[in-house]
């Protein structure tokens, strides 16, 4: 089984070098999950880059996510480095508008505009 500190510092990193990063069960391309699936298309219309990071099959990994977040289930999303759950609690956001307020403001702050304009 993999050292569960290096796993940790390896999450740490990708967190820190993706603005919106989400933990899944298979790809941005080839979701092997309909949660990770519903998870990329509400990303989508934002129009600002996300990665996905495929855990199903490295259990260890996800047991590191899990103590970390305090989460057990898939798909885990960061924010400008802060976890902020799934899209159960994203949705909400998105609709009073505290969401869009976020990634602007995560966005702005690294010089990244959204690709498509939200009216």
């Amino acid at each position: 089984m993999p050292d569960p500190s290096a796993l940790r510092t390896e999450i740490e990193k990708e967190i820190a070098d993706n603005t919106i990063l989400v933990y899944g069960k298979g790809t941005k391309d080839a979701p092997r999950c309909g949660f990770t699936l519903e998870t990329i298309q509400f990303f989508s219309q934002f129009g600002y880059p996300f990665a996905v990071v495929d855990v199903l099959e490295n259990m260890p990994k996800r047991q590191v996510l899990s103590e970390m977040t305090d989460w057990q289930t898939l798909p885990k999303v960061f924010i400008g480095g802060a976890f902020m759950g799934d899209t159960d609690i994203l949705e909400p956001m998105a609709q009073s508008g505290e969401l869009q307020t976020l990634l602007e403001k995560t966005f702005s702050d690294r010089g990244v505009a959204p690709a498509i304009k939200l009216s």
